[in-house]
Formats: C-alpha cells, structure tokens, sequence
C-alpha cells in the first residue's frame, strides 16, 4: 500500500506544478501584450497607463489602457487614450477611445 500512497503524491505534486506558469512566460505575454496593443493603437510614442487588468482564463483577456499622441494632421499634436482589448489565446488586440471622465 506505501508504494500506492506515494505514487499518488508524486502525481499530484507533479500536476500541480505543471498549471504553474514561469515568471518569464508571463513576462513574455506582457511584452506580446504591449506590443500588441501599441500596434493596434497606431498612437505615435504610445505607452502604458498603470499595469494591465487580467481578467480570469475562462474569460481569456486583459485590459490596458493605452496613451500617446494621435497620428493625424488635423489633431494638433493631441493626447488620446484608449482601452486595449488583449485576448491571450489569440494573441490579438483590439482598441477602442477611452474618454473616461472627460464630459
């Protein structure tokens, strides 16, 4: 019966280990991540504002709201922000103008 108990043990120390994730792999998909979303922006000198949202694996995404200076002639130079939709399955971003507070 011991040798029973212990292969049990090491299965599940074992399996729990394996659904733990490095801290290089979640350093990599920030990176992706911001990449990502700055891309998807198109802001010129586009950075982060505060550290990303994740939302849990069953809903799949984390939110960042992003800043910098819009492209376009007819802006002036003007500041935006925007909230950047990652889903981390797909390795895609999707923005969308964030006018919080600005009424």
């Amino acid at each position: 019966m011991k040798p029973l108990a212990f292969l049990l043990t090491a299965c599940a120390l074992v399996s729990g280990a394996a659904h733990a994730s490095s801290t290089q792999a979640w350093n990599d998909q920030r990176q992706h991540m911001l990449k990502a979303c700055f891309s998807a922006s198109q802001f010129k000198n586009a950075h982060a504002l505060g550290k990303p949202a994740e939302f849990d694996d069953r809903v799949g995404y984390s939110a960042l709201l992003v800043e910098g200076v819009y492209p376009q002639k007819h802006m002036n130079n003007r500041t935006g922000t925007e909230l950047c939709l990652y889903d981390r399955q797909r390795q895609q971003a999707f923005v969308s103008e964030w006018d919080a507070g600005k009424r």
